[in-house]
């Protein structure tokens, strides 16, 4: 088969990766958890017991436990005991218990007993956001996806955690003319919470590609103040992509885990509002997607795709922390990520303000 170049068409490359093992039994890791770590490598639990639901690789779990280093910058452990995960993608699970721990599990939550899952004091959900994405199909609550949301409301009602972070794509508070969030913030509220939500640019906070998305926050309506938005930390110096790359260009191998998986260069036609992006040195990457197959990411000097790494570099994963599976799959789970920096920063205002509330001292703007 030819292209409409003429061309033969190109074969996707796709080299699994080779690794011994990952980001949790790091020996890089380990030597700077050390004082914290348990036997088995993974991290001590801290004081906050926390639930995950949609947990996919656990971009937002793993910037809640800290203890990682991204473009230089160490991310500090934060006082997490994360007692379970949830995900319905085997593959999520596997990156994740590869990875951090084995309290992740494969399950569809629309068919588990909540009076079964631990009660904690944090609540964490990513709720899928495919219904409202602007790369999606914008349908809202009447896509297959849209009510998920539904099952973090029904841990609330529950459990009683004491806040709640969802996290979700932007295009959702203009949705329907805001009708959509507004539904979400009354059926949050209406179990016992205050709610407020958090616009981030993730670029501001160190990430070097493009990326937006709302956090929706809760607090038990028992407990006096609220988690401080976090502060921008890279308004007036965003990272561009080559600053977060470029050391990558001369390897090809695995001896940084997924840097050999790529795409051939083929370029894409043009359809549906999905082609080609070349990357520009100097500026931020585009949002890494997860599909393969959608706003295809092409290097901003080498005449290739962008490898797994240089996308995971993109949405701030740590250089130990390795996606198992082929390219396709791997670039699906990156792309719907969390990325940790940002899921360390929005968490870090939750213990903040939790530790502050035990101490008696909390003295947080609402």
């Amino acid at each position: 088969m030819r292209t409409k170049s003429g061309l033969p068409k190109r074969k996707a490359l796709r080299r699994m990766p080779v690794f011994q093992h990952g980001f949790r039994d790091s020996p890089a890791v380990q030597k700077q958890l050390n004082p914290i770590l348990r036997d088995d490598h993974s991290p001590a639990p801290g004081e906050i017991s926390t639930v995950s639901f949609f947990a996919g690789c656990g971009g937002l779990d793993l910037g809640a436990l800290g203890g990682f280093t991204f473009l230089g910058k160490y991310y500090a452990p934060q006082p997490f005991n994360i007692l379970a995960a949830y995900d319905n993608d085997k593959n999520a699970v596997g990156a994740y218990k590869l990875n951090i721990s084995d309290h992740a599990h494969l399950a569809d939550l629309t068919k588990i007993d909540m009076e079964t899952v631990p009660a904690a004091d944090v609540l964490f959900g990513g709720f899928p956001c495919q219904d409202f994405s602007s790369c999606g199909h914008k349908m809202g609550f009447s896509g297959p996806r849209g009510l998920l949301y539904q099952k973090m409301v029904d841990y609330m009602r529950i459990h009683q955690p004491r806040v709640v972070v969802g996290e979700n794509v932007p295009l959702l508070k203009g949705m329907n003319e805001g009708a959509l969030l507004a539904q979400i913030v009354a059926d949050l509220t209406a179990v016992g919470y205050n709610v407020k939500h958090w616009y981030l640019n993730c670029p501001d906070f160190g990430l070097p590609a493009s990326r937006r998305r709302i956090f929706i926050i809760c607090v038990r309506s028992d407990l006096p103040g609220f988690p401080r938005q976090p502060e921008p930390t890279h308004v007036m110096r965003h990272v561009s992509i080559d600053e977060a790359i470029d050391d990558l260009m001369p390897i090809e191998d695995e001896s940084v885990p997924n840097q050999s998986q790529y795409f051939v260069a083929t370029k894409a036609t043009a359809g549906a509002g999905q082609g080609d992006q070349k990357s520009e040195r100097g500026k931020l990457g585009y949002a890494v997607r997860a599909n393969a197959k959608a706003r295809i990411h092409f290097h901003h000097e080498l005449d290739r795709r962008l490898t797994v790494r240089e996308l995971a570099r993109l949405q701030s994963f740590p250089d130990e922390f390795v996606f198992p599976y082929s390219t396709s799959g791997n670039v699906m789970l990156i792309g719907n990520a969390v990325p940790p920096i940002v899921g360390h920063a929005v968490t870090k205002s939750v213990a903040d303000y939790l530790q502050a509330l035990d101490s008696n001292a909390w003295k947080l703007a609402s």
